[in-house]
């Protein structure tokens, strides 16, 4: 007989993106010390997701186990530009460490980064050999990203061996729907879905079947499912960047979104491009002149 999995609820709130049901209802009595340690990185990277990253810095101190020290390098690589630096190299130091390069937590914080770096091979290195379900659901991401499908299959297929019908394994297959296209579009859709049916909705699950909608051509619907997410968090990058992306197909306005997205998430990549592009409009009226 299996024993229950005290964080199964903890874990499914951070996972869709119900970030401070996560941290309300992280009190949990008769854990294990591993346990302990799980909950308290599962909370603190709930705080990352909210943006409270200097709580999690503060928090944190020197004698913390190395997971929690990773979460903590985490919300350092994360608090600006200033910190990058010495954030890979603490990360760097750290995984050629033996006694704690291994370590799952730190490997998943190094592919995160490495994520955020654009520098997927370089990721790929500390997570292709898995281990945990993070990091398998991980590795899904960064090979979509890399336009390896095949690849981001088989990991997902691993996940499916281990547990079917597991959060990150159904996260994983919409993602891969999403990639593939086509009639897995509707697949992926029925899955967020089924999350909106199951749990609390979350502007993670609204953003899953609003991007669903766009690839069917249901703009109209997908509208009504980011502005519900707007109404959860109005800072939300992905919610603007898909809002931003919805009303130029239904002919509107996205003026107002970017300017909340530049304003919120200078660094976000639809910032980026849209910048760059004013730029080469702006030369190219210049050499017409």
């Amino acid at each position: 007989m299996t024993s229950p999995d005290n964080l199964f609820s903890l874990r499914n709130n951070f996972y869709l993106g119900a970030y401070q049901a996560a941290i309300n209802n992280s009190d949990l009595r008769g854990l294990s010390e591993e346990e302990s340690i799980e909950r308290d990185c599962i909370v603190y990277r709930s705080y990352i997701a909210q943006g409270k990253l200097r709580l999690v810095t503060d928090e944190i101190d020197e004698s913390a186990p190395t997971a929690l020290q990773a979460v903590k390098l985490l919300a350092l690589y994360l608090s600006g530009p200033q910190h990058k630096e010495s954030a890979i190299s603490s990360l760097r130091e750290w995984l050629d460490d033996s006694a704690i390069g291994n370590n799952p937590v730190l490997r998943l914080v190094a592919g995160i980064i490495y994520m955020h770096e654009q520098d997927y091979n370089e990721a790929l290195k500390h997570t292709h050999s898995g281990g945990t379900m993070d990091l398998l659901a991980l590795n899904v991401q960064l090979y979509l990203k890399l336009h390896r499908s095949d690849h981001a299959e088989k990991q997902l297929k691993l996940m499916q061996q281990i547990d079917e019908d597991h959060t990150l394994t159904q996260l994983a297959s919409a993602w891969l729907n999403l990639a593939v296209g086509g009639s897995k579009i509707q697949e992926a859709y029925l899955i967020y879905q089924d999350f909106a049916e199951k749990y609390q909705v979350t502007s993670l699950i609204l953003n899953g079947k609003a991007v669903c909608c766009m690839h069917m051509g249901r703009f109209i619907e997908a509208e009504q499912l980011l502005l519900e997410a707007l109404n959860k968090d109005a800072n939300d990058a992905e919610t603007l960047a898909n809002l931003i992306v919805c009303c130029l197909h239904l002919g509107k306005s996205s003026t107002r979104y970017l300017s909340q997205l530049k304003l919120s998430h200078p660094d976000h990549t639809l910032v980026k491009r849209a910048s760059a592009a004013e730029e080469n409009f702006d030369r190219a009226l210049q050499s017409v002149a």
